[in-house]
């Protein structure tokens, strides 16, 4: 079995299609992984989620922001912005069933057996894997309960950007949700800043990618991310880096978890060309 992960696809469904058919996936016997935000920015949002659900049980997707942004606004917890462009999804006659199979993807997922984790954005410093398993699984007991709209409530906002045990409610689903779907960078003490997503080199003083905090209790695990498109591909012995900024121009990335190989990817005009020719 071959098992593919694969960064940020927003929409950008034809890019996905050309992918798979590169790295010839065959849902019979291979798995996928996909870091989240399959939604918004790209063109096709509607085709992107429709497409991974057919896959079925041969992928495994956790929840990006920009998911969980879709799911607010159907929730009535946030008004549209002239930058979404997940006006299909909204609009499909199918809308219910794919509200209901989104808001049942998990926020983190762990391979125990591969140590190795799926999510977003990351593992902020203060919690072991263990720690943010928990927390992730109280949020996702909440969005797949009966009142889920309400497990979206004030989910907005940046704060608190410092783990404490004692946070309750609102306040520790936030931080959760920052944490998991949103955190690039973090001080020293390991709080998290979400105000500067720029490349590393580039962050104001004091803040750091936050798997190169010190003292990072999750270091053991190997973490599998996107959500940082000036990050880019970034492939090492703790983390996979994915999102490599398909949406804005330049490329969709897959690589193997398995074993050893090359990363493959697609550009965004490769796969407007190809989907250029399907049409013919």
């Amino acid at each position: 079995m071959r098992l593919f992960a694969i960064g940020d696809i927003q929409g950008c469904a034809a890019a996905f299609d050309l992918l798979l058919r590169k790295i010839a996936f065959r849902p019979a016997r291979d798995r996928l992984w996909l870091v989240g935000d399959l939604v918004n920015r790209g063109p096709d949002s509607l085709g992107v989620v429709r497409r991974v659900m057919r896959l079925g049980r041969s992928v495994t997707c956790v929840l990006g922001n920009h998911d969980l942004h879709l799911l607010a606004t159907v929730a009535g917890r946030r008004e549209l912005s002239p930058a979404d462009t997940f006006h299909d999804v909204l609009e499909a006659p199918d809308l219910d069933s794919i509200v209901d199979w989104l808001r049942r993807r998990p926020l983190l997922h762990y391979d125990t057996q591969a140590r190795r984790v799926l999510v977003h954005a990351g593992i902020p410093p203060a919690w072991t894997v263990a720690e943010a398993r928990a927390e992730a699984r109280e949020v996702e007991a909440q969005l797949r309960g009966r009142q889920w709209r309400h497990a979206l409530k004030e989910m907005y906002g940046n704060g608190p950007s410092a783990w404490s045990p004692k946070l309750r409610g609102v306040e520790r689903r936030r931080y959760t949700i920052n944490a998991l779907t949103r955190m690039r960078y973090c001080d020293r003490r390991g709080r998290i800043d979400l105000s500067y997503s720029g490349a590393p080199g580039t962050q104001p003083k004091g803040l750091m990618p936050w798997f190169d905090a010190p003292e990072r209790r999750a270091a053991r695990a190997h973490i599998v991310f996107g959500h940082w498109a000036a990050l880019g591909l970034l492939r090492r012995s703790d983390v996979t880096a994915l999102d490599t900024g398909c949406v804005w121009g330049n490329h969709l990335t897959a690589v193997r978890l398995d074993r050893p190989a090359r990363p493959v990817k697609v550009s965004a005009e490769a796969a407007k060309r190809w989907q250029r020719r399907r049409r013919r």
